[in-house]
């Protein structure tokens, strides 16, 4: 079992910038990718970024050059930093472990990140 605690999310103004986390913890000896999903209101659940165990990312076109995903593998944590906000950025954000060998996907509960305009 995987436990993942995300923290971070909030409210602010567009053009700001925050950052989440997300803390794995359990049975995580074979999480080899983590990454971060949001969904809006009427919205599919998009990958926002994702980052492996050896450090290779991939993000959405839309957040490219704009947040950044990082992970400190010593305290399974995975973070996102988010600059240059905007209102469409506003969603539900929920972090992703994944199992790459077993197809087994962990979910965390989703922190709302409110962009005003």
């Amino acid at each position: 079992q995987v436990q993942l605690v995300e923290s971070g999310g909030g409210l602010v103004q567009a053009g700001g910038s925050l950052t989440l986390s997300c803390a794995a913890s359990g049975r995580i000896f074979n999480i080899n990718a983590m990454g971060w999903y949001r969904q809006a209101p009427g919205k599919q659940r998009e990958l926002v970024a994702a980052i492996t165990r050896g450090g290779s990312t991939n993000y959405a076109e839309s957040v490219k050059g704009r947040f950044t995903i990082s992970r400190d593998n010593a305290k399974s944590t995975v973070y996102l930093q988010m600059t240059s906000l905007k209102p469409e950025d506003t969603a539900v954000y929920y972090c992703n472990a994944k199992n790459v060998f077993l197809d087994m996907d962990y979910w965390g509960k989703g922190t709302l990140v409110t962009v005003s305009s």
